[in-house]
């Protein structure tokens, strides 16, 4: 493969993931959009130039849940570009004093696919201390990629969703350890990062992953870690132990620098640029 999307392949670039703002690219070739814009427009813009991907083409915005670090770049990206935000009613109303007026709003709703161009898009529930958060399966022609960061549980909505992805992006975020050793967070912050409605530990992950891991999963990205409470050789060590044996390869997602353009079909053709 020479690193062009085809038909049936699907191509994936993590802008950022962390506490300090996340944003996604997908693109099939002809349809490009946007998991997230919790950076602003300009840096957006920066890192996707670094990554080759072209800011103008980008068609849609795909809002996840309405922390700032997920829609802090969203309302000036749309109506810089006039592209649509999809959110649904209760993330644009507890986050529209950040988004303020986009060029347009879709409503969508969790449980409800719906399509962008050649994109299929399922949003389904996770569990978030937001509004209605919503972890997300992109497929095209039989090409699927499962997404769920920012989630305190994997219950079995999250797991049927993900199941049979050809790549997976889902989070990883603590290592418990770390995070109770850590004299800067006051007891309630760790409750909340490690409870039901906060962040998943690496060994959660590693579970997770246990359930998920089949022979046509052929990338598996690890995202939104914490910069104080995790390090990526702790959470590679932890995943690698249950993808041991099989094809997927393993990648973390970066907060300060744009993650490498990964090509990915239902095929098993895999190709990172």
């Amino acid at each position: 493969m020479t690193g062009t999307a085809g038909n049936h392949v699907l191509s994936v670039c993590v802008l950022a993931s962390g506490s300090k703002g996340n944003a996604i690219h997908i693109t099939d070739g002809d349809t490009a959009i946007l998991i997230d814009a919790g950076l602003s427009a300009k840096e957006t813009r920066r890192r996707m130039d670094i990554r080759g991907l072209p800011y103008e083409s980008i068609d849609a915005i795909v809002i996840s849940h309405e922390h700032n670090d997920h829609i802090r770049g969203a309302g000036a990206i749309s109506r810089k570009l006039k592209i649509p935000v999809y959110i649904n009613e209760g993330t644009f109303a507890a986050g529209e004093d950040v988004i303020k007026t986009p060029h347009e709003i879709r409503w969508m709703d969790c449980g409800s696919p719906f399509s962008i161009k050649g994109l299929r898009i399922h949003p389904f529930s996770i569990s978030h201390d937001a509004a209605d958060p919503a972890g997300f399966v992109i497929e095209k022609n039989g090409t699927k990629i499962g997404l769920a960061t920012d989630l305190g549980i994997a219950n079995l909505v999250v797991r049927e969703h993900l199941k049979q992805s050809n790549l997976l992006i889902i989070e990883s975020n603590h290592d418990p350890a770390m995070l109770m050793e850590n004299e800067r967070y006051p007891w309630p912050l760790k409750q909340r990062v490690k409870g039901r409605k906060g962040h998943l530990a690496n060994e959660d992950t590693e579970a997770l992953l246990a359930e998920l891991v089949h022979e046509r999963l052929y990338h598996v990205i690890l995202a939104h870690l914490s910069e104080e409470n995790n390090a990526p050789h702790i959470a590679l060590s932890s995943a690698r132990r249950v993808l041991e044996g099989f094809p997927a390869v393993l990648s973390v997602a970066m907060q300060h620098e744009p993650g490498h353009v990964i090509h990915v079909s239902a095929d098993g053709v895999v190709n990172t640029v």
